[in-house]
């Protein structure tokens, strides 16, 4: 049945401006309903990071160049960008458990598709496929939380999927790493998607029993110029910053964005126009008048970057720079996320109605000082760092990280209008994505840009040993030294590579005369040094970077409404 707000904003006389707010009837099934949605928001969230550990064993299994990994990563990063706020729209037009069941069936079985890939190809193409496919679902979830519960009870809605969203992407880790060490029934990386199959059984008919059926009774048509229009303008955005390192940056990749711009431009004049003339826009861009909503969207973007390019480097820190195990690696990130859940939990419901906005300016800050001491320590004890001497600045983070999201969240949601929530929601998750691509591309940068330039630090680090070594097995002086400056010249060229697999012609012994094993064991240890050296320093380089973007997100706070309520927009 049509709730009573619904029918007046379909009616002449009632502009949609000044419609009447009356909340449905709460379903007693929501909270049960909840557990669904969190359940598959989680396992949608969860694929983002979860290959990460195990591309090793997917280049080995599948003897994928390191080009295919890439897009292994990246393939399902372009197809949920791509569909997100299309997705948020057609929950608005055909019903958000509708488009849920879709979304969640497809993915159930693109994830199959991941795991069976007897190839590369088959593997990408399964993932854009799977991107997409949580593309549809995200934007559901949270218009669904939206509609089916009072506003007395959103705020502890969302601090749950607040809580969710930040223990998910660090979960991935923890579980690929978990997965992949374990090799159940001998099939290596394959677990990680077909983990997915058996929960999305249990989750489509939970899903049909218990969510209810909700849509806006506003948007009655589609608007395929504007959904072609937005997915262009989000591909072309998100290609380049994906494939732009490891082509050099060639002109190309800027003119693609500079395009990505242009049509954004024209998107957003089509969507004006469509507003006057056929209605049903793909994008309500009223909502942008609203300082809550254009200021929390400013501020959540800025985040992203921040968080995205930070889970890039620290999974290049822990596994090519430290050498640690996929399950080492990702274990090491339960403080983060036991600590990011903690922090999302209490956030909305104890800080925020005390302290308003000033909560997200401390989630700022406080993940910035643990950033600061992670900093620290990876600078102070290099390659030597432990895991025990991460908890501390990985929970202050973490917390920090907790604390920011989920009342942002709240922010940006509370005040949209059930008619609306597809359409903001799916707004929502295409910055956060947008906002983890443009982190990842630029931390990138900057952090192999780093690694190449500081690559003399590490064989500074490295020689006196191998000196040593070397001297030991009566190596002459003659050779001795061209071994040195042979290797100076290989840590200088694996730190340049975009391909870090590849194995540079300056590594490899002068032909005919191999290596005799002690000296390839030395050169071997001595490179591992180096590069552990050279990794943690800019490791510790690129969290500055970091630092300053969320230093930037705490002061963009100060933009905001000093309270967070739901019906506040001033």
């Amino acid at each position: 049945m049509r709730k009573t707000s619904d029918i007046l904003d379909t009616q002449p006389g009632f502009p949609r401006s000044t419609h009447l707010s009356v909340e449905p009837t709460p379903d007693r099934r929501r909270w049960l309903a909840l557990v669904v949605l969190l359940v598959a928001g989680f396992m949608d969230l969860l694929d983002v990071t979860i290959v990460n550990v195990a591309l090793p064993t997917i280049q080995r299994d599948l003897d994928a160049p390191y080009a295919d990994l890439e897009w292994v990563v990246s393939g399902y990063l372009l197809g949920f960008a791509a569909l997100l706020i299309t997705g948020g729209r057609l929950g608005d037009l055909f019903g958000r458990k509708t488009i849920l069941l879709v979304g969640l069936t497809l993915f159930t079985v693109a994830s199959l598709a991941c795991g069976i890939a007897p190839g590369p190809a088959w593997l990408i193409a399964a993932r854009v496929v799977q991107g997409a496919t949580a593309g549809l679902m995200i934007p559901q979830i949270l218009a669904i939380m939206q509609v089916s519960f009072p506003i007395a009870e959103r705020g502890k809605v969302l601090g749950i999927w607040g809580g969710v969203l930040g223990s998910a992407s660090v979960a991935g880790l923890i579980v690929g790493g978990i997965l992949v060490q374990a090799n159940l029934f001998d099939w290596e990386w394959r677990p990680i998607f077909l983990v997915n199959v058996p929960v999305g059984l249990l989750a489509i008919p939970a899903t049909m029993v218990l969510v209810r059926q909700s849509r806006s009774a506003t948007a009655d048509r589609l608007d395929p110029i504007g959904t072609a229009l937005a997915i262009g303008a989000v591909l072309l955005l998100v290609y380049p910053l994906t494939e732009g390192r490891a082509l050099g940056w060639p002109v190309w990749t800027f003119g693609l964005m500079a395009a990505s711009a242009l049509i954004l431009a024209v998107f957003v004049v089509f969507e004006r126009r469509r507003i006057a003339t056929v209605g049903s826009p793909l994008v309500v861009l009223d909502l942008f008048l609203a300082r809550t909503f254009t200021a929390g969207m400013v501020v959540w973007l800025l985040f992203w970057i921040a968080l995205g390019g930070y889970f890039l480097v620290w999974t290049l820190y822990l596994q090519a720079g430290l050498g640690w195990t996929p399950l080492r690696a990702g274990l090491s990130a339960s403080p983060f996320a036991v600590a990011a859940a903690a922090g999302a939990g209490t956030s909305v419901q104890i800080f925020v109605p005390r302290y308003g906005r000033m909560v997200l300016f401390a989630g700022a800050m406080i993940n910035a000082a643990g950033f600061g001491m992670y900093l620290y320590l990876a600078a102070h004890y290099g390659s030597g760092i432990t895991s025990v001497q991460m908890i501390a600045p990985l929970t202050i983070s973490g917390f920090g990280f907790g604390l920011f999201v989920a009342p942002a969240v709240d922010l940006i949601l509370s005040g949209v209008s059930a008619h609306d929530a597809g359409s903001a929601s799916g707004q929502l998750s295409t910055i956060q994505q947008v906002g983890m691509a443009l982190g990842v591309a630029l931390a990138g940068v900057f952090f192999f840009t780093q690694l190449d330039q500081t690559s003399d630090h590490g064989t500074t680090a490295a020689i006196p040993a191998l000196r040593q070594q070397l001297t030991e097995l009566d190596i002459p002086t003659a050779t001795r030294d061209q071994i040195l400056t042979q290797f100076r010249a290989c840590v200088h060229d694996r730190s340049a590579a975009t391909d870090p697999t590849a194995v540079p012609a300056s590594c490899q012994p002068p032909p005919g005369q191999p290596f005799a094993e002690p000296l390839q064991q030395a050169l071997t240890q001595a490179g591992l040094q180096a590069n552990a050296h050279n990794m943690s320093r800019t490791f510790a380089q690129t969290l500055w970077w970091a630092i300053g973007v969320l230093i930037a997100v705490a002061a963009g706070v100060c933009a905001l409404p000093k309270r967070l309520s739901a019906d506040s927009d001033s």
